[in-house]
C-alpha cells in the first residue's frame, strides 16, 4: 500500500469544476481534502489568482509511478495543455505528486526527472503548505521537516499571508 499527498491547482475556466473532478477522479483512493485556497500565482505573476487543495490518498495496490499518472490523467481530462515556453503559466488543472510513504509508512524517495520525491519544491510552496497542514495538522515533509515550520520560515511567511481560506467553496458534499 502506499499513501501519497497531492495538491492540486486551477486558475483557468471553471477552477472549482476542475478540482472537483480532479478529487472524483481519485475515487475510493481519497482519505481526506483540505479546504480550498485563493491564492497568487507563483512564478509567473501575469496570470489569474489560483485555487488550490491538498489531498491524501491511498491505495494496496499504488506505486509511486500509479500516482504520476492518475495525475496526469486528472490533468488531460481537464484539458490542460502544456506551455513549453511558459513553465509556471496558467492551468486548467495542475496535479503534483508531493510526497509518498510505502506500506511501512516509511517515505519513497526519488531522483527520476519525471517523479523526484518528495516534491522539490514543495517546501518553498505556501500554497502546498498551508492546505496540507489542513490533513495533517503534524505531518512532516520528508527530508525538511513539519509542516507549520516551514510554512512559518523566511521566505514562506509572506507568501502564507496572501493566502485567502475560502469556506464557501466545498469539494465534496456532506452526506
Amino acid at each position: 500500500m502506499t499513501r501519497a499527498v497531492l495538491s492540486l491547482g486551477s486558475n483557468l475556466g471553471d477552477r472549482l469544476a476542475h478540482l472537483r473532478a480532479a478529487v472524483a477522479a481519485l475515487g475510493d483512493a481519497v482519505l481526506v481534502v483540505s479546504g480550498v485556497y485563493e491564492t497568487p500565482p507563483w512564478g509567473d505573476a501575469d496570470q489569474p489568482a489560483y485555487l488550490n487543495t491538498a489531498v491524501m490518498v491511498a491505495d494496496p495496490a499504488a506505486t509511486p509511478r500509479d500516482w504520476l499518472e492518475r495525475a496526469r490523467a486528472a490533468e488531460r481530462a481537464a484539458g490542460r495543455v502544456r506551455d513549453p515556453e511558459r513553465r509556471f503559466g496558467p492551468r486548467t488543472l495542475d496535479v503534483d505528486v508531493i510526497a509518498v510513504w510505502d506500506a511501512a509508512g516509511e517515505p519513497v524517495l526519488s531522483d527520476d526527472r519525471e517523479l523526484t520525491l518528495p516534491h522539490p519544491r514543495a517546501h518553498l510552496r505556501a500554497f502546498v503548505l498551508r492546505p496540507w497542514i489542513d490533513i495533517e495538522p503534524h505531518g512532516r515533509l520528508p527530508g525538511h521537516g513539519w509542516l507549520t515550520d516551514l510554512l512559518n520560515a523566511e521566505p514562506l511567511a509572506g507568501d502564507a499571508l496572501e493566502l485567502s481560506p475560502r469556506p464557501d467553496l466545498a469539494l465534496e458534499s456532506t452526506p
